[in-house]
Protein backbone atom coordinates (compact mmCIF):
# COMPACT_ATOMS: atom_id res chain seq x y z
CA UNK A 1 0.00 0.00 0.00
CA UNK A 2 1.07 3.48 -0.03
CA UNK A 3 1.74 5.11 2.75
CA UNK A 4 -0.35 6.99 4.86
CA UNK A 5 -0.54 10.04 6.74
CA UNK A 6 -2.84 10.58 9.76
CA UNK A 7 -4.63 13.21 11.94
CA UNK A 8 -3.99 12.54 15.51
CA UNK A 9 -4.63 14.91 18.70
CA UNK A 10 -1.90 15.88 21.12
CA UNK A 11 -1.76 16.65 24.35
CA UNK A 12 0.30 20.30 23.67
CA UNK A 13 0.69 21.56 27.48
CA UNK A 14 -0.92 20.18 30.99
CA UNK A 15 -4.00 22.13 31.84
CA UNK A 16 -4.48 23.71 35.44
CA UNK A 17 -7.72 23.74 36.46
CA UNK A 18 -10.51 23.52 33.58
CA UNK A 19 -9.25 22.35 30.05
CA UNK A 20 -9.19 24.96 27.19
CA UNK A 21 -8.78 24.39 23.77
CA UNK A 22 -4.95 25.63 24.14
CA UNK A 23 -4.12 22.40 25.89
CA UNK A 24 -4.63 20.68 22.34
CA UNK A 25 -2.64 20.27 18.90
CA UNK A 26 -3.54 18.50 15.40
CA UNK A 27 -0.54 16.75 14.10
CA UNK A 28 0.13 14.97 11.12
CA UNK A 29 2.33 12.18 11.19
CA UNK A 30 3.03 9.28 8.23
CA UNK A 31 2.05 5.33 9.76
CA UNK A 32 4.12 3.01 8.90
CA UNK A 33 2.82 -0.34 7.21
CA UNK A 34 2.52 -3.02 9.87
CA UNK A 35 4.82 -5.62 10.29
CA UNK A 36 4.19 -9.83 11.54
CA UNK A 37 1.96 -9.99 13.93
CA UNK A 38 0.34 -6.29 13.04
CA UNK A 39 -2.66 -4.73 11.33
CA UNK A 40 -3.46 -1.60 9.83
CA UNK A 41 -6.56 -0.08 11.31
CA UNK A 42 -8.65 3.41 10.15
CA UNK A 43 -10.66 4.58 13.38
CA UNK A 44 -14.35 4.91 12.61
CA UNK A 45 -15.40 6.06 16.52
CA UNK A 46 -13.36 7.20 19.19
CA UNK A 47 -14.79 7.98 23.09
CA UNK A 48 -13.95 10.82 24.91
CA UNK A 49 -14.58 10.10 28.93
CA UNK A 50 -14.40 11.94 31.72
CA UNK A 51 -11.29 9.43 33.37
CA UNK A 52 -8.94 11.27 30.50
CA UNK A 53 -8.78 14.39 32.43
CA UNK A 54 -6.80 12.78 35.28
CA UNK A 55 -4.54 11.31 32.81
CA UNK A 56 -3.94 14.79 31.58
CA UNK A 57 -2.12 15.54 35.07
CA UNK A 58 1.21 14.31 35.70
CA UNK A 59 0.93 12.14 38.52
CA UNK A 60 1.06 8.01 39.20
CA UNK A 61 -2.59 6.83 39.07
CA UNK A 62 -4.31 3.39 37.62
CA UNK A 63 -2.78 4.02 34.48
CA UNK A 64 0.08 6.65 33.27
CA UNK A 65 -0.25 10.20 32.59
CA UNK A 66 -0.51 11.05 29.20
CA UNK A 67 2.54 12.58 27.49
CA UNK A 68 3.06 15.84 26.23
CA UNK A 69 3.78 16.63 22.66
CA UNK A 70 2.61 12.78 22.44
CA UNK A 71 -1.37 11.64 21.28
CA UNK A 72 -3.74 11.07 23.62
CA UNK A 73 -5.21 7.36 23.96
CA UNK A 74 -8.75 6.41 24.44
CA UNK A 75 -11.44 3.89 23.42
CA UNK A 76 -11.94 3.26 19.58
CA UNK A 77 -13.81 1.32 17.39
CA UNK A 78 -12.18 0.83 13.64
CA UNK A 79 -11.97 -1.13 10.48
CA UNK A 80 -9.02 -3.32 9.81
CA UNK A 81 -6.75 -2.09 6.67
CA UNK A 82 -4.47 -4.43 5.96
CA UNK A 83 -3.33 -7.09 8.26
CA UNK A 84 -0.23 -9.48 8.15
CA UNK A 85 -1.91 -11.41 11.69
CA UNK A 86 -3.45 -14.66 10.75
CA UNK A 87 -6.22 -14.21 13.60
CA UNK A 88 -7.58 -10.70 12.07
CA UNK A 89 -8.69 -10.23 8.84
CA UNK A 90 -8.80 -6.60 6.29
CA UNK A 91 -12.80 -5.42 6.81
CA UNK A 92 -13.25 -7.19 10.34
CA UNK A 93 -13.86 -4.39 13.15
CA UNK A 94 -11.54 -4.28 16.15
CA UNK A 95 -11.66 -2.74 19.50
CA UNK A 96 -9.02 -0.64 20.78
CA UNK A 97 -7.66 1.96 22.91
CA UNK A 98 -6.07 3.98 20.18
CA UNK A 99 -8.60 6.57 19.43
CA UNK A 100 -7.80 10.09 19.41
CA UNK A 101 -6.38 9.27 15.78
CA UNK A 102 -7.54 8.20 11.86
CA UNK A 103 -5.20 5.57 11.61
CA UNK A 104 -2.70 3.30 13.51
CA UNK A 105 -0.60 0.13 13.79
CA UNK A 106 -0.72 -2.15 16.61
CA UNK A 107 0.04 -5.82 17.60
CA UNK A 108 -2.58 -7.75 16.94
CA UNK A 109 -3.15 -9.19 20.63
CA UNK A 110 -3.69 -5.47 21.17
CA UNK A 111 -6.89 -5.67 19.69
CA UNK A 112 -10.45 -7.01 19.86
CA UNK A 113 -12.59 -8.12 17.29
CA UNK A 114 -16.71 -7.20 17.74
CA UNK A 115 -19.24 -7.82 15.53
CA UNK A 116 -20.12 -6.12 12.62
CA UNK A 117 -24.12 -6.63 12.93
CA UNK A 118 -24.37 -4.96 16.08
CA UNK A 119 -25.54 -1.31 14.60
CA UNK A 120 -24.38 1.61 15.67
CA UNK A 121 -21.00 0.04 16.15
CA UNK A 122 -19.81 2.94 18.41
CA UNK A 123 -22.49 0.65 20.72
CA UNK A 124 -19.31 -0.60 21.76
CA UNK A 125 -17.81 2.36 23.13
CA UNK A 126 -21.09 3.01 25.32
CA UNK A 127 -23.87 0.34 26.44
CA UNK A 128 -21.47 -2.00 25.40
CA UNK A 129 -18.51 -0.79 25.97
CA UNK A 130 -16.26 0.30 29.08
CA UNK A 131 -19.18 2.76 30.34
CA UNK A 132 -21.66 0.18 30.21
CA UNK A 133 -20.01 -2.71 32.36
CA UNK A 134 -18.81 0.25 34.27
CA UNK A 135 -22.70 0.77 35.31
CA UNK A 136 -23.22 -3.29 35.49
CA UNK A 137 -20.11 -3.59 37.44
CA UNK A 138 -21.06 -1.19 39.86
CA UNK A 139 -24.74 -2.38 40.16
CA UNK A 140 -22.95 -6.30 41.35
CA UNK A 141 -20.65 -4.34 44.15
CA UNK A 142 -23.89 -2.93 45.74
CA UNK A 143 -25.50 -6.22 45.30
CA UNK A 144 -28.39 -4.27 44.29
CA UNK A 145 -31.86 -6.36 44.59
CA UNK A 146 -35.32 -6.13 43.52
CA UNK A 147 -37.00 -3.35 45.91
CA UNK A 148 -33.97 -1.66 46.45
CA UNK A 149 -34.25 2.35 46.04
CA UNK A 150 -31.37 3.83 44.26
CA UNK A 151 -30.31 7.42 43.65
CA UNK A 152 -27.79 7.35 40.57
CA UNK A 153 -26.05 11.00 40.05
CA UNK A 154 -25.22 11.92 36.52
CA UNK A 155 -27.77 9.56 35.49
CA UNK A 156 -28.47 11.19 31.88
CA UNK A 157 -24.15 10.75 31.40
CA UNK A 158 -22.64 7.19 29.42
CA UNK A 159 -22.72 5.37 32.60
CA UNK A 160 -25.79 6.51 34.78
CA UNK A 161 -27.75 6.49 31.92
CA UNK A 162 -27.07 2.49 31.68
CA UNK A 163 -27.06 1.48 35.68
CA UNK A 164 -30.07 3.58 35.83
CA UNK A 165 -32.18 1.36 33.65
CA UNK A 166 -30.24 -1.73 34.27
CA UNK A 167 -31.56 -1.12 37.96
CA UNK A 168 -35.20 -0.89 36.90
CA UNK A 169 -35.03 -4.03 35.27
CA UNK A 170 -33.75 -5.90 38.39
CA UNK A 171 -36.72 -3.83 40.07
CA UNK A 172 -35.12 -1.37 42.13
CA UNK A 173 -37.23 2.36 42.60
CA UNK A 174 -34.14 4.32 40.79
CA UNK A 175 -34.23 8.14 41.01
CA UNK A 176 -31.62 10.19 39.12
CA UNK A 177 -29.75 13.53 39.31
CA UNK A 178 -29.27 15.64 35.78
CA UNK A 179 -28.21 19.17 35.09
CA UNK A 180 -30.87 20.27 32.79
CA UNK A 181 -34.62 20.20 32.62
CA UNK A 182 -34.59 18.35 29.29
CA UNK A 183 -31.90 15.81 30.98
CA UNK A 184 -34.21 15.22 33.46
CA UNK A 185 -37.63 15.04 31.34
CA UNK A 186 -35.71 12.51 29.33
CA UNK A 187 -34.77 10.38 32.50
CA UNK A 188 -38.18 9.47 33.22
CA UNK A 189 -40.29 9.54 30.34
CA UNK A 190 -37.81 7.71 27.63
CA UNK A 191 -35.26 6.03 30.30
CA UNK A 192 -38.31 4.79 32.90
CA UNK A 193 -36.69 6.33 36.02
CA UNK A 194 -38.92 6.72 38.78
CA UNK A 195 -38.45 10.39 39.55
CA UNK A 196 -35.15 12.83 38.61
CA UNK A 197 -34.33 15.89 39.61
CA UNK A 198 -31.98 19.09 37.91
CA UNK A 199 -29.14 19.44 40.44
CA UNK A 200 -28.73 23.11 39.09
CA UNK A 201 -32.77 24.00 39.97
CA UNK A 202 -31.88 24.16 43.59
CA UNK A 203 -30.58 22.16 46.66
CA UNK A 204 -29.34 18.61 46.12
CA UNK A 205 -30.37 17.69 49.52
CA UNK A 206 -33.54 19.28 49.71
CA UNK A 207 -34.36 17.42 46.07
CA UNK A 208 -33.15 14.27 46.43
CA UNK A 209 -35.64 14.29 49.88
CA UNK A 210 -38.17 14.95 47.76
CA UNK A 211 -38.06 12.82 45.12
CA UNK A 212 -37.16 9.81 47.72
CA UNK A 213 -39.07 10.41 50.59
CA UNK A 214 -38.68 7.15 51.89
CA UNK A 215 -34.77 7.01 51.47
CA UNK A 216 -32.40 5.69 49.63
CA UNK A 217 -30.81 2.13 49.71
CA UNK A 218 -28.06 2.16 47.49
CA UNK A 219 -26.12 5.63 45.88
CA UNK A 220 -23.82 5.29 43.15
CA UNK A 221 -21.92 8.22 42.64
CA UNK A 222 -20.44 10.01 39.87
CA UNK A 223 -19.86 13.05 40.83
CA UNK A 224 -18.79 13.34 44.43
CA UNK A 225 -19.03 16.44 46.72
CA UNK A 226 -22.76 18.23 47.15
CA UNK A 227 -23.96 14.66 46.00
CA UNK A 228 -22.05 12.59 48.02
CA UNK A 229 -23.09 14.53 50.92
CA UNK A 230 -26.63 14.48 50.06
CA UNK A 231 -26.93 11.10 49.39
CA UNK A 232 -25.31 10.30 53.03
CA UNK A 233 -28.26 12.28 54.60
CA UNK A 234 -30.92 10.14 52.33
CA UNK A 235 -29.04 6.67 53.15
CA UNK A 236 -31.01 4.32 55.09
CA UNK A 237 -29.26 1.61 57.96
CA UNK A 238 -27.35 -0.47 55.86
CA UNK A 239 -27.00 1.72 53.01
CA UNK A 240 -24.39 0.88 50.46
CA UNK A 241 -22.36 3.52 48.51
CA UNK A 242 -20.50 2.66 45.29
CA UNK A 243 -17.80 5.15 44.59
CA UNK A 244 -17.50 5.18 40.72
CA UNK A 245 -16.26 9.17 39.70
CA UNK A 246 -16.15 12.38 41.06
CA UNK A 247 -16.35 14.66 38.06
CA UNK A 248 -17.72 18.07 40.20
CA UNK A 249 -14.11 17.73 41.27
CA UNK A 250 -12.05 16.74 38.20
CA UNK A 251 -10.58 20.08 37.62
CA UNK A 252 -10.22 21.56 40.81
CA UNK A 253 -6.67 22.83 41.53
CA UNK A 254 -6.97 22.60 45.06
CA UNK A 255 -7.84 20.10 47.44
CA UNK A 256 -11.63 20.61 48.02
CA UNK A 257 -13.13 19.81 51.56
CA UNK A 258 -15.06 16.21 51.98
CA UNK A 259 -18.10 15.56 52.62
CA UNK A 260 -19.51 16.99 56.61
CA UNK A 261 -21.59 14.15 58.05
CA UNK A 262 -19.52 10.97 56.96
CA UNK A 263 -20.31 10.08 60.93
CA UNK A 264 -23.61 8.41 59.26
CA UNK A 265 -21.43 5.60 58.16
CA UNK A 266 -21.18 4.68 61.56
CA UNK A 267 -24.35 5.69 63.01
CA UNK A 268 -26.48 4.30 59.72
CA UNK A 269 -23.82 1.03 59.61
CA UNK A 270 -22.84 2.22 55.98
CA UNK A 271 -20.25 0.75 53.47
CA UNK A 272 -19.04 2.51 50.80
CA UNK A 273 -16.63 0.95 47.57
CA UNK A 274 -14.45 2.16 45.11
CA UNK A 275 -13.77 0.28 41.53
CA UNK A 276 -12.13 0.41 38.48
CA UNK A 277 -13.92 -1.18 35.92
CA UNK A 278 -10.43 -2.49 34.19
CA UNK A 279 -10.14 -4.62 37.01
CA UNK A 280 -13.21 -6.40 35.79
CA UNK A 281 -12.16 -7.29 32.23
CA UNK A 282 -12.63 -11.14 32.95
CA UNK A 283 -15.97 -10.68 33.32
CA UNK A 284 -17.22 -8.92 29.75
CA UNK A 285 -18.75 -12.69 29.26
CA UNK A 286 -20.76 -12.44 31.22
CA UNK A 287 -21.81 -8.65 31.26
CA UNK A 288 -22.51 -8.95 27.42
CA UNK A 289 -24.24 -11.99 27.64
CA UNK A 290 -26.97 -9.95 30.34
CA UNK A 291 -26.53 -6.49 28.49
CA UNK A 292 -26.63 -6.91 24.86
CA UNK A 293 -29.90 -8.86 24.38
CA UNK A 294 -31.17 -5.97 26.71
CA UNK A 295 -29.91 -3.17 24.41
CA UNK A 296 -30.99 -5.45 20.87
CA UNK A 297 -34.71 -6.09 22.40
CA UNK A 298 -34.47 -1.94 23.18
CA UNK A 299 -35.24 -2.97 26.72
CA UNK A 300 -32.06 -0.72 27.46
CA UNK A 301 -31.89 2.12 25.79
CA UNK A 302 -28.56 3.69 24.19
CA UNK A 303 -28.10 7.55 24.36
CA UNK A 304 -25.67 9.00 22.12
CA UNK A 305 -23.96 12.39 21.65
CA UNK A 306 -22.39 12.20 17.91
CA UNK A 307 -19.72 14.54 17.23
CA UNK A 308 -18.36 14.72 13.85
CA UNK A 309 -14.76 15.09 12.76
CA UNK A 310 -11.32 14.27 14.52
CA UNK A 311 -10.89 17.81 14.39
CA UNK A 312 -13.66 18.11 17.11
CA UNK A 313 -12.29 15.70 19.47
CA UNK A 314 -10.99 18.34 22.01
CA UNK A 315 -14.24 20.42 21.42
CA UNK A 316 -16.30 17.37 22.52
CA UNK A 317 -14.25 16.43 25.38
CA UNK A 318 -14.33 20.50 26.78
CA UNK A 319 -18.24 20.00 26.33
CA UNK A 320 -18.45 16.52 27.93
CA UNK A 321 -16.66 18.34 31.42
CA UNK A 322 -19.66 20.92 30.87
CA UNK A 323 -22.09 17.92 30.91
CA UNK A 324 -23.42 19.11 27.52
CA UNK A 325 -23.51 15.78 26.42
CA UNK A 326 -26.51 13.19 26.24
CA UNK A 327 -25.72 9.70 27.43
CA UNK A 328 -22.18 8.74 25.20
CA UNK A 329 -20.57 11.14 24.13
CA UNK A 330 -18.62 9.62 20.68
CA UNK A 331 -16.25 11.29 18.13
CA UNK A 332 -17.31 10.09 14.33
CA UNK A 333 -14.63 9.99 12.21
Amino acid sequence: MSPITSAEIHLASRPRGWPTAENFTLARVDVPPPADGQVLVRNLFMSVDPYMRGRMNDVKSYVPPFQVGQPLEGGAVGEVVESRAEAIKPGQVVLSTRGWREYFVADARELRVVDQKVQPLSLYLGALGMPGMTAWVGLKLAELKAGDRLFMSAAAGAVGSVAGQLAKQRGAFVVGSAGSPEKVKMLTDELGFDAAFDYKAGDVRRQLAKAAPDGIDVYFDNVGGDHLEAALWSMREHGRIIACGAISRYNDEAPSSGPRNMFLFVTRRLTMKGFIVLDWARETPAFLAEVAPLVASGQIRSKETVVDGLARAAQAFLDLLRGANVGKMIVRL
